[in-house]
C-alpha cells in the first residue's frame, strides 16, 4: 500500500484529471478545502468516484469525497 503522502499525491491527481485540470493537483494539496469549495464541480465528482473506485476497488459516494483528507481516510479504510 501507498503512504499517506503518495495516496495524497494520487488522489489529487485524480481530482485535476476529473476535472480537466480546472482544479490543479497542487490547489487541492495545498490545504484543507472542500473540493466544491475548490470548484470541483458534479460531473467532476462523478468522474473522481469512478475513478477511485476502478483504481482502488471501494464504492465510494459524495460524502466520502468532500475534501482530499476525507478521501484518503476512506480510501486507507475501504481498500
Amino acid at each position: 500500500m501507498q503512504t499517506d503522502e503518495e495516496l495524497r499525491g494520487r488522489l489529487a491527481d485524480m481530482v485535476a484529471k476529473a476535472t480537466d485540470g480546472a482544479v490543479e493537483a497542487a490547489e487541492v494539496l495545498a490545504g484543507e478545502a472542500r473540493l466544491a469549495d475548490l470548484g470541483v464541480t458534479s460531473l467532476g465528482y462523478l468522474r473522481l468516484i469512478d475513478a477511485v473506485e476502478a483504481e482502488f476497488g471501494v464504492e465510494l459516494d459524495l460524502a466520502s469525497a468532500g475534501s482530499l483528507d476525507e478521501l484518503v481516510d476512506y480510501v486507507r479504510l475501504h481498500a
